[in-house]
């Protein structure tokens, strides 16, 4: 690929622009000032400062002869004034040029410095901006100086990269939280073959209980993976904008989690009423399924679960999920929907939860133009709202309220 050809740098366009129009400038200042002193010189050329004497102003006795000698020295009178005139013409046009060019010289001297004046912050722009990378996130322009418009380029300039900085830690954070996920259940695989290769006459209830141990590690990296997949594509935006009931959705989601919520002896509570949103329907069935999957996981036995839609004033969609359990520290909500986190107590508990659900969720309503809060509620346990902007035109039928 040719390289482009290098143009003049902006100093030095801002000099030349400077520079020609002083120049013009003094040029026409110095024609104005030569057309006054022409005119004054020449405005009366033809009139005649001595008038010809008369006939009656001549003496008799004189006759023409004086007349004559008159009208010579007139004339050359007449011939000194109009060189004087032409040499203070000639004077005047060479002084005019010297000053013009000492101007132009001067102007475009001290348009130069002021062109590197003005362009200084741009520099300091430009040399920071190559110094940031990946790893010098942390550097900023801080520009000094007037309120003006370099400044607040500066300043936004500053920002952005605050924004970028921040965006660039949490993904490191992300990789490598996802990296330790990851590592602890091919870990458990690894350590258990490892083990039982050492055990060249290992009993098959050894086996067996290796091979239960690998199904429970593989089958939550496959959840963690399929949490990042979803989380990936939930971030890269909504693909598709169709009419989806999230009535429905929860009546999945719920159907789904009958058997945990049945093995942890919970009572699942339901209202579901029509709550028709516009989006992408297999990310809005993920919604409704982390949703009641978390309320089910971190519950307490013998505890509850409600799960409600329904449409709000201002035509919007809204899915309430409430479950008891253990009580959540208010601090500590706004936490739970970061990727990987979770609370003290469920970290040192099972290991089913792979700490995205909520963190998926938020990501989904976000690409939807939703709004997502959570509450801890007095006896334990969270109460998740989420709120969606409701699809019209939705033929759906009142969804059935159970209890189980």
């Amino acid at each position: 690929m040719r390289p482009l050809p290098r143009h003049p740098s902006i100093r030095l366009r801002l000099t030349l622009v400077y520079g020609v129009v002083l120049v013009a400038t003094c040029v026409g200042l110095l024609t104005l000032t030569y057309a006054l002193l022409y005119n004054s010189l020449y405005a009366r050329v033809n009139v005649e400062r001595v008038d010809r004497p008369s006939a009656a102003t001549v003496t008799p006795v004189t006759g023409d002869k004086v007349t004559d000698e008159k009208i010579a020295a007139l004339a050359l009178e007449r011939e000194r004034i109009a060189r004087l005139r032409q040499d203070r013409l000639i004077s005047s046009a060479g002084t005019s040029a010297a000053v013009l060019l000492v101007t132009a010289v001067a102007g475009l001297s001290a348009s130069w410095f002021v062109a590197g004046r003005m362009l200084r912050p741009l520099r300091t722009l430009t040399a920071t901006t190559r110094r940031i990378s990946g790893d010098r996130l942390h550097e900023r322009i801080a520009l000094d100086g007037p309120r003006d418009e370099l400044k607040e380029l500066a300043d936004t300039f500053d920002e952005m990269i605050g924004r970028l900085e921040a965006a660039f830690e949490s993904q490191r954070r992300f990789v490598a939280d996802a990296s330790h996920e990851l590592r602890t259940p091919l870990a458990v695989v690894r350590t258990g073959a490892e083990v039982m290769l050492t055990k060249p006459h290992g009993t098959s209830e050894q086996w067996a209980a290796m091979a239960r141990r690998t199904l429970i590690a593989t089958g939550r990296a496959e959840r963690l993976l399929d949490g990042l997949l979803a989380l990936a594509r939930s971030d890269r935006g909504v693909l598709a904008r169709e009419a989806h009931d999230l009535a429905v959705s929860a009546a999945a989601a719920v159907a789904e989690v009958d058997g945990d919520a049945e093995h942890a002896r919970l009572t699942v509570t339901s209202d579901l009423r029509p709550a028709p949103a516009r989006g992408d329907p297999v990310l809005l069935d993920r919604l409704l399924s982390n949703l009641v999957d978390n309320a089910v996981r971190h519950n307490r036995p013998g505890g509850t679960v409600d799960v409600a839609t329904g449409l709000a004033a201002g035509d919007r969609a809204v899915v309430t999920v409430r479950n008891s359990g253990h009580g959540v520290p208010q601090a500590e909500v706004e936490r739970l929907f970061q990727p990987f986190q979770r609370l003290a107590d469920d970290r040192a508990g099972s290991t089913a939860s792979t700490g995205l659900g909520l963190a998926i969720v938020r990501s989904i309503v976000r690409a939807h133009g939703g709004t997502v809060t959570a509450a801890p509620n007095d006896g334990g346990g969270l109460t998740v709202t989420v709120t969606l902007p409701a699809a019209g035109g939705l033929d759906t039928s009142p969804a059935q309220a159970g209890a189980r």
